[in-house]
Parts: structure tokens; sequence; C-alpha cells
């Protein structure tokens, strides 16, 4: 092997001439390319073809980069990611859900959530409800430098393209007729009480819907209303009123139907322990079957009530203290 000091010695004629090494040759030509050679020897001149290759990565177009704006999150701040499907009716028209609400559908936007959280494991918790989903990125994330564009795409294209992914698992050999679509936002929530509100509000507006909905198809599909009668039927009616049309005239107790339609979808990280069978090799070369537990984190589906208390309290660890 060629010494540092034997290196220096040989130019480019020696080189050429030389029984030396194939790499010493393509040295040699790539100095000759950059007319960096000298009695200096192939060392120097190398360093000279990777100092002009460092120069001419710049140009003078670079200077378009001062045009991008800086959309760094502000920092203690709980990131919320909020997709809502873009025409949706239209895209429930034309792929027949059922109305008031389709189990299929549903099912296929939690799945598209749950991808979202396995692809991004600083989401806490995620909650969604008919055509929209939050996604809620812990207070200490340090994701994509916590740029709002980069966190915001990045769940709009893992979630659209996991709705895409999954449809046949949940429509069979209903063809998807169009890509769907979702746009999304980014909003910054300081406090744990802030974050709670948002996510209570998000809750509400899901009973408020469903309620309606409910009664809704239910004067259409049972009562035989038209569509434009059961909206001038139900225009000016609070609650208690959506209620009582249920239970009085078609026998629904609005809070027995589907907690999955009144409450909507909340995912959370939990830790489940799961038992695996390992085959370990014995000192006399026999083998056998063990057992081995291990605690993994996996995302858990929950249809409860998240704007009281008893949900905080029984998942403490998804909130983070709000002196951080």
């Amino acid at each position: 092997m060629l010494t540092l000091v034997s290196l220096r010695q040989i130019s480019l004629t020696d080189c050429t001439q030389t029984n030396v090494s194939e790499e010493l040759m393509l040295i040699g030509k790539a100095c000759r390319f950059v007319e960096c050679i000298s009695s200096v020897g192939v060392v120097g001149s190398f360093a000279c073809l990777h100092t002009k290759s460092r120069n001419m990565a710049k140009s003078k177009f670079e200077y378009v980069r001062n045009f991008e704006t800086d959309d760094t999150c502000l920092r203690n701040c709980y990131i919320v990611v909020r997709l809502d499907g873009r025409n949706f009716h239209k895209f429930a028209e034309q792929h027949t859900f059922t109305k008031p609400n389709d189990n299929r559908a549903l099912g296929l936007m939690t799945r598209s959530a749950h991808s979202v959280m396995e692809e991004l494991e600083d989401i806490v918790i995620a909650y969604g409800q008919s055509d929209e989903f939050s996604f809620v990125f812990k207070r200490t994330s340090t994701w994509f430098k916590r740029r709002a564009s980069k966190l915001m795409t990045h769940v709009a294209s893992q979630f659209s393209s996991s709705y895409v992914f999954y449809w046949k698992d949940y429509f069979g050999e209903q063809p998807l007729l169009y890509p769907p679509g979702f746009d999304g936002r980014v909003v910054l929530y300081p406090s744990n009480r802030n974050l709670r509100d948002y996510l209570s509000w998000r809750q509400a507006d899901c009973h408020v819907n469903n309620l309606y909905n409910t009664v809704f198809w239910t004067l259409v599909q049972k009562g035989g209303l038209t569509t434009v009668q059961a909206e001038e039927r139900l225009k000016g009616t609070l609650a208690a009123d959506k209620n009582e049309i249920l239970f009085t005239e078609f026998d629904i107790n609005y809070n027995k139907e589907a907690a999955l339609h009144r409450k909507g979808t909340a995912l959370i990280w939990e830790k489940r322990d799961e038992t695996i069978v390992k085959r370990l090799k014995l000192p006399n070369e026999e083998e056998k079957e063990v057992p081995v537990t291990r605690s993994r984190r996996k995302v858990q589906s929950y249809h409860t009530d998240i704007i009281g208390d008893q949900f905080w309290e029984e998942h403490s660890d998804i909130l983070e203290a709000d002196n951080c």
C-alpha cells in the first residue's frame, strides 16, 4: 500500500506510467478535469477538486429561499391538526353511504386515523366524528421542528392515502369512484383546560349533529316525510323536542343509540401485555417452547364521554403538566 508521503510524490505523469491502483488513476483523471494538477501531487489536487465542487453547489437562484415564511409552532403548546372531508356530502351520496350513520365509513375513518397515530407517535390523542378527525401532538413534540406546514401536510397525506388503501377492508367490492380529499388546519392550545375545551367542543358538535340527523332520517325513512317536510318539521326544535319526537312517535330512546354515533371515537395510546411463544434451545440440545410476556404500546379506541373528568382521570398520562 502506498504511504501518504509516496502519494504526494506522484505526479500525473507518474500516475499514468506507474503500475498503481485503479483508484489512484481515477483520482488523477478527476484532478486533470478540473485542472488542479500541479507539482504538489495528487493529494493536493484532490483537495482542490473537493473545494471547487462544494462551491459549485451554490447558485445565484438560492435567494428564493428568502421568500419562505417561518411557520414554527409556539413552544409549550399542544399542536392540534384537524382534518375535514372536502365535499363529503357529495362523496357520501355517490358512494351510497347508509343514513344517518354508515358504520363502514366511520370504521374506515378510524382506521385511517389509527394509521396516522402509528406513523406519528407524538400524537397523544385523536378524536373523530362524521367526516372529521383531530390529532393532538404533545406540547414537547419536536417532530418536523414543529413546522405547522410539515405537520399538517404529513397528517393529511397519511390519512388520505390510508383511506384509499383500506377502502376494500370496509366496503368490500364496492368501488371507490374517485379519490377523497381532506383539508386541514393547525391550532395551538397552551393549557390543558384549553385543549380539553376544544375536544369537548368537537364532541358536543358530534352530539348536536347526530341527534338532528337521527331524527331527520327517522322522519324520512319511517315517518314517510320528504326531506323538505322533515327539515320544516325540525325547524326551531330543541334537543328535548327531538328526543320527544323519537320516543313518542317511533319508540326510540336516543340514549340507547350506539355510543359510536353519539360520542364519536377517541384514540389513545395504551400499554398492553401480550404473550408470545418462543422456542429456546436447552443445554442438552433439546428445544422447548417458553411463553414470553412483554408490554407494548398500542392505539386503542373509546366511544365514551370526554367532556367530563372521568375519562381524563382514568388516562392521566395523556396530558402534560401545565408548568412545562
